[in-house]
């Protein structure tokens, strides 16, 4: 099949692929393609930081992936967004700026992935960064301005949201200004990529003002189908916009930046992956990878909630109509209000337990309640302290079902499948009624009804998370970096055993961040682009 030919071939114009795309092509003698399988991010919504209640689960900017029945949520099955749209999830997802801990670095590079220590990756992290949330008094050689990655602080504040920090700081938990040195041990206010308060995604960070150069090709609604492979060397795609197939050579490099969903699903398509997967459908192999696909992990969010009174929560102003035209108002004129709202605002980092050598949990506390996304707010005032176990230790998958690139891939993510995840969860219920049982929040008579202070016992407490429980969206590690048998790609993000194959995405990683997961990503891709950019230096294109 004759098809153009591209020195870089970028899958996914997500996180990663709108950066990568940058960085390939500023070099104007080097031709790059970027394939998108969603749209244009034009759709209003996706500008406006409350819009991600009309992104998740919107076919328009989300793929609407769903898990399989698990059995640690008690038979549940979860809605899991991934953004489909330029900008991928940095489109629709909750805007929050966490690098996470340096000890998750320094774990990756014991793993046997040379480079990729806390200090050998924060000067990615501050390439891009556009550090306004801080002041540069405050920088210590660990921040920036200047990137594309804009920061800044919330544009709204709420009293139930100031007293939970109080209490936190009575419970032993210190305030602090900023997640994002190393050790995020601490409460305070999350840091946003939003620019006077409007979503700053990575299309109008990275894409959008180089759109123009001659050398950089970005075709949406392009939904790739497989690989194409000549022995042990990758030499090009197949791709089908709405009805036409269409082929791209690569002299150089395909880089997948598809996702922890999707980059494992197109590698299985092409059969790239384990034999007892592909082979049921009839997928020849043409190299054996086991570990595509597996060690698939995610941040499960427990959202406790509270009732309270004497203190203003979104739920009562959501539910008028007036107050709910005034957001609107506030935010047409000021670009400020509810309207520019995160999905949380405030943030803490605590150790599950005293033995744990760094915070193992993280909160999102938000000044709202709901029964779960997509459903209307309760009709009373109240908060939800969401709290989320950083490292769990139960592993999943990703598998494709059919050799349809349409069909949906079985996500299996296994939550609390393991005794620690279990332990972890009921210990997190307790930490939180321990908080809230601070006299910062006593005069706005806080009472649980989720899950319900009447449940007590580690079980109980493990199965009634179950029960409440979450993704908070964050899937990673299904192509994972590392040495082993199981390890998709060596620490230069090679696909091993291939050539010309590369993926760059938060499937990488080979244990989840302590913490958000998507400026985490932004920054493999930045260490990506710049590993291309040498190996192309040793050994020119085409060479």
């Amino acid at each position: 099949m004759p098809g153009q030919t591209y020195d870089y071939v970028i899958v996914g114009a997500g996180t990663a692929g709108c950066l990568l795309a940058n960085r390939l092509s500023a070099n104007q003698n080097v031709r790059v393609l970027l394939l998108e399988a969603g749209g244009k991010d034009n759709y209003p919504w996706i500008h406006i930081p409350v819009g991600y209640l009309y992104l998740m689960g919107n076919p328009r900017a989300d793929w609407c992936f769903t898990t399989a029945v698990e059995p640690g949520l008690n038979g549940r099955s979860l809605a899991y967004p991934r953004g489909k749209v330029l900008g991928g999830c940095s489109s629709i997802n909750g805007m929050i700026y966490m690098r996470g801990q340096q000890r998750d670095y320094d774990q990756w590079r014991q793993m046997g992935n040379p480079g990729w220590s806390w200090e050998e990756v924060l000067p990615y992290f501050k390439k891009h960064e556009d550090q306004w949330a801080l002041e540069p008094s405050a920088f210590e050689s660990l921040h920036e301005r200047g990137g594309e990655w804009h920061i800044e602080l919330a544009r709204v504040r709420w009293d139930i949201l100031d007293a939970f920090r109080d209490a936190a700081e009575q419970a032993g938990i210190p305030k602090i200004d900023d997640f994002n040195r190393g050790d995020n041990e601490g409460c305070g206010y999350f840091h946003v990529n939003q620019k006077t308060g409007v979503r700053w995604n990575t299309a109008k960070g990275f894409l959008h003002p180089v759109a123009h150069r001659p050398n950089l090709k970005v075709v949406t609604h392009a939904m790739v189908e497989r690989l194409l492979l000549d022995g042990r060397r990758v030499t090009g795609l197949v791709w089908r916009q709405p009805g036409t197939a269409c082929t791209a050579r690569v002299a150089g490099e395909v880089i997948l930046a598809a996702g922890a969903i999707g980059s494992p699903q197109i590698l299985q398509l092409s059969g790239i992956g384990p034999h007892a997967v592909l082979a049921p459908l009839g997928i020849a192999v043409a190299h054996e990878l086991k570990g595509v696909g597996e060690n698939l992990q995610d941040h499960l969010q427990i959202r406790c909630a509270y009732k309270v009174k004497g203190v203003k929560t979104m739920n009562e102003g959501y539910r008028n109509l007036l107050r709910r035209a005034g957001f609107l108002i506030e935010y047409l004129v000021w670009k400020r209000g509810p309207m520019t709202m995160a999905p949380s605002q405030l943030g803490a980092f605590v150790r599950s337990d005293p033995s744990r050598d760094t915070p193992n949990l993280q909160y999102h506390v938000q000044p709202l309640t709901l029964p779960k996304f997509g459903e209307p707010l309760d009709p009373f005032p109240a908060f939800t302290a969401s709290v989320a176990n950083l490292r769990p230790t139960s592993r999943g998958w990703v598998r494709i079902t059919s050799p349809d690139p349409q069909a949906h891939p079985q996500i299996r993510p296994n939550y609390l499948s393991t005794q620690d995840d279990r332990q972890v969860a009921a210990d997190s219920i307790r930490i939180t009624r321990r908080i809230v049982s601070m006299p910062a929040l006593a005069k706005y008579l806080p009472q649980e009804f989720r899950p319900g202070s009447q449940i007590e016992g580690d079980d109980a407490l493990a199965a009634a998370a179950g029960d409440i429980a979450t993704t908070i969206f964050h899937p990673v590690g299904t192509c994972k970096m590392g040495g082993d048998e199981t390890a998709v790609v060596d620490a230069r993000l090679k696909v091993r055993g291939l050539t010309g194959l590369r993926i760059a995405d938060a499937s990488v990683m080979p244990t989840i961040t302590s913490g958000n997961t998507n400026s985490p990503t932004l920054m493999i891709a930045e260490k990506a682009a710049a590993m291309i950019l040498e190996d192309a230096q040793r050994k020119p294109i085409g060479g």
